[in-house]
């Protein structure tokens, strides 16, 4: 047994306020401990400054804001007033605001430090932030003057029992300085331009005494302040313990039907729960009506179904399926299915998923579809980054045991060979069932060909089968002789003479075909 009478406490947490950077810094940050916050001019660091001194302050703790900036502490509120963390009943009383400005110019690095000591003691502060903590440095005399101040300020921090914050510009490739060094934690606030359009992230480059989420984060300035989103692939990390049984034992999952009788039985009874199934095919091939004729099974069978998509607003998708006779109104009415639309608007990966999250686990969602992956290909301009992100995503919808339905587009209407795009040629991997929808076109009529090219865990009926677009949705052939017939066809018009008709036997003679409905 280990004595634990001699180890040192650890310390308290004291939370940001804001959700996203709390979740990055495992809890916020350290009681007692000096922290800098570094960016170019515009980035957000005044904003966010003021922003956890707000935050501190409505959660029951006591703030100093001292500004070694040229401008006045009035000219910086009336900028900050209209973000919504802002309110003028704490600063008589629990936050104050100071300028150290003269007394540094006056006193030197020695009277701001007897200020800020006096000011802290006075004020009785458990948070003290100092913007334009550059201009102390041009002030220091040396750089042993500049690194004994900063000793000075983490003495009094751990004394006094006062979290510091120091803002400064971020100097690159200076990571050697007394102020990084110094610290115990660094944040560094970026913007960063991608063709038309600029970004703006968040770093951890250095966090004493805790683990944090690496990398790169967004972040945008909102009425809010800042809100910060941790990237997905660093949050949604599984462990072998969090795995649903279908995937942690030898149990065989259960099957969920597609809601298309022909098909269900070429799926051998439907998709296995928990995984993930990608619909290929392109524009107008009958995708997003297959995967509503799935959310409206489920929701017939009491599963939770949501619709996450990019293109078609829920009244828009509601009409659909109300003239294809799935009922939709019913299930939302009933709270059995939810759709969530994704307007066309300059978002972040990491946005759609927390937003698509949110919802799957305030609703408890089994059945899910995303309707146009290429929807979150459009928030990236890193290929890497979404093969990254899609990964995580779909590891996490297993592990929520969640029945998961993509669509994806083509690019060519007709064409012998299946050309995935780029930027999901390594997520396929991932993926344990593909569906591929297909025209063919023969003698100036439209036929429609469904087949299933992967199924991992389950046999199923390798036949291509036609299937009609009718009042009723999707209606998948019995067998695949009308399919053979038509893919004859082709290969005989491919080789006949000029002038020979070329027409299958199923075909030829039937007379006028009915034609079926577009989704």
């Amino acid at each position: 047994m280990t004595d634990t009478s001699d180890q040192l406490p650890v310390p308290q947490r004291m939370p940001s306020g804001i959700a996203g950077l709390d979740r990055i810094l495992q809890g916020g940050f350290l009681k007692g401990g000096s922290y800098l916050i570094m960016g170019p001019p515009g980035a957000g660091k005044t904003i966010l400054g003021n922003q956890l001194c707000f935050n501190h302050v409505a959660a029951g703790g006591r703030a100093i804001y001292l500004t070694l900036l040229a401008e006045t502490n009035s000219r910086m509120l009336a900028h900050i007033q209209t973000f919504s963390y802002f309110t003028l009943t704490p600063i008589a009383d629990t936050l104050s605001y100071l300028s150290g400005y003269s007394i540094l110019e006056q006193e030197g690095l020695e009277g701001l430090t007897a200020l800020l000591r006096s000011e802290i003691r006075s004020h009785r502060a458990t948070l003290l932030l100092i913007d334009g903590t550059v201009t102390a440095e041009q002030a220091a005399p040396s750089v042993q003057e500049w690194k004994k101040f900063l000793y000075d300020l983490n003495v009094a921090a751990e004394i006094l029992g006062c979290t510091i914050f120091l803002i400064m510009q971020f100097k690159e490739g200076l990571a050697s300085q007394p102020e990084q060094t110094m610290v115990d934690g660094l944040i560094e606030l970026k913007i960063r331009a991608e063709d038309m359009r600029s970004f703006r992230e968040l770093q951890v480059r250095k966090f004493r005494g805790s683990a944090f989420l690496e990398g790169g984060h967004n972040f945008a300035i909102t009425q809010e302040g800042l809100v910060v989103y941790p990237r997905a692939e660093a949050v949604l990390a599984v462990s072998p313990a969090e795995l649903p049984k279908p995937l942690a034992t030898m149990e065989q999952p259960r099957r969920m039907g597609v809601g298309v009788t022909h098909l269900d039985e070429m799926l051998r009874g439907g998709l296995p729960s928990s995984s993930t199934t990608l619909l290929l095919g392109a524009s107008g091939t009958g995708k997003t009506l297959l995967g509503c004729h799935f959310l409206t099974k489920g929701a017939a069978q009491g599963q939770k179904a949501l619709y996450f998509g990019f293109n078609e607003t829920p009244a828009q998708l509601t009409r659909k399926m109300e003239r294809f006779s799935l009922d939709a109104s019913r299930f939302v009415a009933a709270g059995q299915l939810e759709l969530l639309w994704q307007p066309p608007v300059q978002d972040f990966l990491d946005v759609l998923a927390e937003r698509l999250l949110n919802a799957i686990q305030r609703l408890e969602v089994k059945c899910l579809f995303i309707d146009g992956l290429g929807g979150f290909q459009r928030t990236v301009a890193s290929a890497e980054r979404l093969d990254l992100f899609l990964t995580a995503l779909f590891t996490a919808l297993r592990t929520l045991d969640v029945t998961t339905v993509c669509s994806v587009e083509l690019p060519d209407l007709f064409s012998p060979t299946v050309t995935l795009p780029q930027t999901l040629s390594g997520t396929t991997a991932m993926i344990e069932n593909i569906l591929l929808l297909r025209y063919v076109e023969l003698h100036s009529q439209l036929y429609r060909l469904i087949s299933i090219m992967k199924m991992r865990e389950s046999g199923y009926d390798p036949a291509i089968r036609e299937f009609r677009i009718t009042d009723h949705g999707i209606e998948v052939d019995s067998t695949f002789a009308s399919a053979e017939a038509i893919l004859t066809g082709i290969a005989r018009s491919s080789t006949a003479a000029p002038g020979a008709p070329g027409v299958p036997p199923t075909f030829g003679t039937s007379g006028a075909r009915p034609q079926g409905q577009q989704p």
